[in-house]
């Protein structure tokens, strides 16, 4: 069973890929993606967004990364892809799920699920231009407003040359809106020769397991759920391996966060940066975690970063007094 951290732009970025493989349970993760227009971007371009490549594109924990592309150029594209290869990259995956209104406008993501023939020039083009042994791989959402061409999209991508295929299980219209339409991802993995794999709405070890039941799939992409519950992933694992599940604690939490708040330091100091990455993060598990609202309350008004570096070491000393 394969575990894959998502690639959510602006969210799980390479310090949030860094933690949260840390915790573990984690067989790959996706960088953010790297918009392809007209440039040809430089190996600094590259490494802003997937620092992994100077590191055999591996995570410090040592999970394997692959390098996302977006665009609608294919030539560009394959250009582009082939010099991220060239500056060590070794997987290239392609978008077509993102549901931005200004990528959208711009086409690219799920804008292209509008035009299955487009998709299926876009990864033809890379796969023949690539070099055989790198991988190439695509995301896509079930379509933009309705879902008619999900099964054409999905053959387009299988059919162009795509070796793995993760699907969310949602229009660009349904954006994050629950249901996610888990049956519509068996339809697909019934219906292309190339594994699938399942995201939407796996927030707990349960739904996991009813992901896993309905798609038949046998690899797992975590989303929103990972940053929420930053344990999901070690929880999986821990039962597909048989062993007892662990429900992680606040106190273990608030470890986590300090650490990621001096990694957020540690990449960039001298701005806003680590105070509003940490200020999103625990915006988003307050959902899950009473202290982590306690936690957002406290550092809600606060701009100074030594200040928050403060109070969450005071806050991590009472969790684990």
């Amino acid at each position: 069973m394969q575990l894959i951290l998502a690639p959510m732009q602006g969210l799980v970025d390479d310090v949030m890929r860094d933690l949260l493989t840390r915790i573990g349970g984690y067989d790959e993760c996706v960088s953010e993606f790297v918009r392809i227009t007209h440039t040809v971007h430089s190996r600094s371009t590259w490494l802003k967004y997937a620092p992994e490549i100077a590191n055999g594109n591996k995570t410090p924990a040592g999970t394997p990364c692959a390098v996302q592309l977006l665009g609608s150029d294919a030539d560009n594209m394959a250009v582009n892809a082939l010099e991220a290869v060239r500056f060590g990259a070794d997987k290239i995956d392609l978008n077509f799920g993102c549901p931005a209104p200004t990528v959208n406008k711009h086409k690219g993501g799920a804008v292209l699920l509008k035009e299955p023939d487009l998709i299926h020039h876009i990864v033809k083009t890379l796969r023949q231009r690539l070099p055989e042994h790198i991988p190439l791989t695509g995301k896509m959402r079930l379509g933009y407003e309705d879902k008619s061409l999900a099964l054409e999209c999905a053959a387009a991508i299988a059919e162009g040359g795509a070796c793995a295929l993760t699907v969310h299980a949602r229009t660009k219209v349904e954006g994050y809106e629950p249901p996610a339409h888990w049956e519509w991802i068996r339809k697909i993995r019934e219906h292309v020769a190339i594994p699938v794999t399942a995201n939407g709405d796996v927030f707990s070890l349960k739904d996991y397991i009813g992901i896993k039941e309905m798609t038949g799939c046998n690899s797992v992409m975590l989303g929103r759920g990972a940053v929420i519950r930053p344990d999901l992933a070690r929880q999986i694992k821990q039962y597909e391996n048989g062993e007892a599940v662990r429900d992680t604690d606040f106190a273990e939490v608030s470890v986590w966060i300090n650490q990621f708040f001096h990694l957020c330091l540690a990449k960039e100091a001298n701005n806003k940066y680590p105070v509003a990455r940490l200020k999103q993060w625990l915006g988003m598990m307050k959902k899950e975690f009473g202290e982590a609202q306690e936690l957002f309350d406290a550092v809600r008004a606060v701009k100074d970063a030594e200040e928050v570096a403060r109070i969450l070491a005071a806050f991590e000393d009472k969790m684990n007094a």
